[in-house]
């Protein structure tokens, strides 16, 4: 990781890191000792190997990234929760304690780490194609252009990227405002198709990622007023 980085101001891009977790995961024993309690929690709670170690190689890639952004060492990074704009409880978007820290996003799926860091709220989210049938599950519960949008996919394969860009764009947007899948996967469009929707107050990207994955980024936008709601 590099010893010292420049953190993105409000309204410039976002500082996107995609990692593979086999590149990582032989040096993660020895790393683990910069997790604090509730991650080495977390990490021991993963009943499968594949599980704990992307767990692992994503939160320790994430406090070395922090340590070269804010010049705190990784293991001293200590995190909080803000309030949930939708309950108004205190397990909102992460952040960290540090003052003058970026703000960040992290996401695993598979062989991928997806980490955003912003000089506003950013949300980030990689995820593997899931299954035909999954997405045909799953896609009533969308904002109905997004439902609409999917189901005129007629070619599975296809119908399962348009699926993935949806719902990629949908948590990495929840994500960024705080409230997680408890803001309802109906409520605002992100849309399916190749161009993303853009929410009021948010910017939608699609970002590279390798064959089999979709990714995707939300950056809350600084001169726009927060959406009526939330």
């Amino acid at each position: 990781m590099p010893a010292v980085l420049t953190s993105p101001g409000p309204g410039e891009a976002p500082h996107v890191w995609l990692l593979r977790v086999g590149d990582r995961a032989a040096g993660l024993p020895g790393a683990l000792g910069m997790l604090d309690e509730r991650e080495r929690g977390r990490y021991e709670k993963f009943r499968l190997d594949k599980h704990r170690t992307a767990y692992g190689v994503a939160h320790v890639a994430l406090r070395e990234l922090l340590a070269a952004y804010t010049g705190v060492p990784a293991a001293e990074q200590r995190f909080v929760s803000q309030t949930c704009p939708t309950c108004g409880g205190p397990h909102g978007r992460p952040a960290v304690a540090t003052e003058d820290a970026p703000h960040f996003s992290l996401s695993h799926s598979g062989e991928l780490v997806l980490i955003a860091f912003a000089g506003t709220p950013v949300g980030a989210d990689v995820e593997e194609l899931p299954t035909v049938r999954t997405a045909d599950e799953i896609a009533p519960r969308l904002h109905p252009r997004e439902r609409d949008e999917i189901v005129a996919v007629a070619d599975d394969d296809e119908r399962r990227t348009a699926f993935a860009r949806c719902w990629t764009r949908k948590e990495a947007y929840l994500k960024g405002t705080g409230e997680g899948l408890s803001g309802g996967l109906g409520r605002d469009y992100v849309g399916a198709a190749e161009i993303p929707g853009r929410p009021p107050g948010w910017r939608l990207a699609d970002t590279d990622a390798p064959a089999g994955y979709r990714a995707a980024i939300a950056l809350a936008d600084p001169d726009a007023p927060p959406p009526a709601g939330h």
